[in-house]
């Protein structure tokens, strides 16, 4: 069998049985995290430009938008609902080969389940099959050194729980993955440079064509084949060449990835986060900013290349540009002893004393920083002082890594701050508490029905 196919097969193969209870209990702890980002960014500019365009398709098998009673195609609340759980780039991450956000799953499974009006259990299992798929591709081959975004993953794990969701066969759930990424490859320059709404929508983007694909092979659609291995394929164009170890996935001899995902407790690009702690840290040693001479971050390649290696992150323009910044967030930082949603504002991006201050920050690689990564996620923060002295810091697992984990408890004290914005206390408690025994629901109407939004907002079509 092609690598195609071979992925197919396991999607086919897993059942709900498959999963152990901490796997179910995991995969609930991301799905409240990612639904509280989701609802956090309800009145954000790229989600209301999206929600207005999908409230003008309908559909005979319709999803709805996250905190509305608006029904769509189940392609277009993939995307809606997708760019919510992207856009303050607060939802969970894995670091493999190549870096991802797996929550970005959630809103397919979530639109493909309503609209084939599927189980919660049946729910839950697509979304840790999505996971699954993600991470492991992940862990296979860096594709972003070769120009290419992490999203083109997901172009399987989507294309792959669809299918699941729609209860095709194996030889159709190939034909989901062939379909899904010929024609889809995304590029790595929407991580580069001044960062634009899209960084948002790249992965709902991939997220839509892997519903849309599942769809076209249900139907019966063919896709190029095979897409792996062929003489044009993904492994020549894209990725390099790589080989499945199928029986190391979660159902089979190995545990499922979900639970190795990172949970963000800062809004801020992952490899930013031990930044953030040390340099919250190094502010035991000081009055304030006015004591300090200069910044030195050192960081992992990934930190550096991604977020301290561009002229654009010393002057941010767009919120998007600042939450992949070291030199913005450590300078946050250290000014404020936290990281927030309010971080990010416009008052904060254009602060000439925060601009002028950030020309005190250099961002280095460190090799030893670099060997030690992904197991550890480290960055050094080293502050030299106007009075002579240094105060240094290193973290090498930030809050909500998988050695440094967050608690249930902190998981909905989270949820409940960014979705208290839009939801009343008491439908707060009834959708955590739907969430939690989410595997016992008969369809996910319910759920989706309790998350409307109860305030104004400048559109809730």
């Amino acid at each position: 069998m092609n690598t195609a196919e071979r992925l197919a097969e396991y999607a086919h193969s897993l059942r709900f049985e498959d999963l152990s209870q901490a796997d179910v209990v995991e995969a609930k702890k991301r799905l409240i995290d990612g639904l509280g980002c989701a609802i956090g960014a309800f009145e954000a500019p790229p989600v209301v430009i999206s929600r207005r365009l999908a409230g003008t398709v309908s559909s005979v098998r319709p999803a709805t938008l996250l905190g509305t009673t608006v029904k769509t195609s189940p392609e277009m609340a993939t995307f809606v609902n997708g760019v919510m759980v992207r856009y303050l780039d607060y939802n969970d991450t894995y670091l493999g080969k190549e870096p991802a956000h797996p929550s970005d799953n959630i809103s397919t499974a979530l639109a493909v389940a309503e609209s084939e009006g599927a189980s919660g259990k049946d729910f839950l299992l697509a979304l840790v099959l999505a996971y699954e798929i993600q991470c492991r591709l992940c862990d296979l081959a860096d594709i972003r050194h070769r120009g290419w975004d992490h999203v083109n993953y997901g172009l399987v794990s989507t294309s792959l729980a669809s299918g699941k969701l729609l209860g095709l066969d194996t030889s159709r759930l190939t034909e989901a993955v062939n379909i899904a990424l010929n024609p889809h490859i995304a590029m790595r320059q929407v991580r580069v440079g001044r960062l634009s709404m899209w960084k948002g929508a790249s992965f709902a983007e991939a997220a839509r064509n892997g519903v849309f694909s599942a769809l076209l092979a249900k139907e019966g659609m063919t896709g190029p084949s095979p897409i792996f291995e062929g003489e044009m394929g993904f492994f020549r164009q894209v990725s390099g060449p790589f080989k499945l170890d199928l029986e190391a996935f979660g159902g089979r001899r190995g545990s499922f990835k979900i639970s190795q995902t990172y949970i963000k407790y800062f809004p801020a690009e992952y490899h930013s986060q031990s930044a953030i702690w040390a340099a919250i840290e190094t502010r035991e040693g000081i009055r304030g900013l006015e004591d300090i001479e200069s910044v030195l971050v050192e960081s992992h390649e990934a930190g550096f290349s991604i977020l301290g290696n561009d002229p654009a992150k010393w002057n941010p323009t767009t919120r998007e540009t600042a939450d992949h910044s070291l030199p913005y967030i450590v300078t946050l930082a250290l000014r404020d002893g936290k990281i927030d949603e309010n971080s990010y504002s416009e008052a904060n991006i254009r602060d000439p004393r925060l601009l002028e201050f950030m020309k005190k920050v250099s961002v280095r690689e460190d090799k030893g920083l670099s060997s030690i990564y992904p197991q550890a996620i480290a960055n050094r923060v080293t502050l030299r002082l106007k009075s002579g002295g240094y105060v240094s810091r290193e973290v090498r697992y930030p809050k909500g890594h998988p050695s440094n984990p967050m608690s249930a408890d902190e998981i909905e004290a989270k949820f409940r701050r960014l979705a208290g914005r839009y939801l009343e206390e008491g439908q707060m408690n009834a959708i955590l508490g739907k969430l939690w025994s989410v595997e016992k629901l008969g369809s996910l109407s319910e759920l989706l029905q309790l998350m409307q939004v109860r305030r104004d907002g400048p559109d809730l079509r």
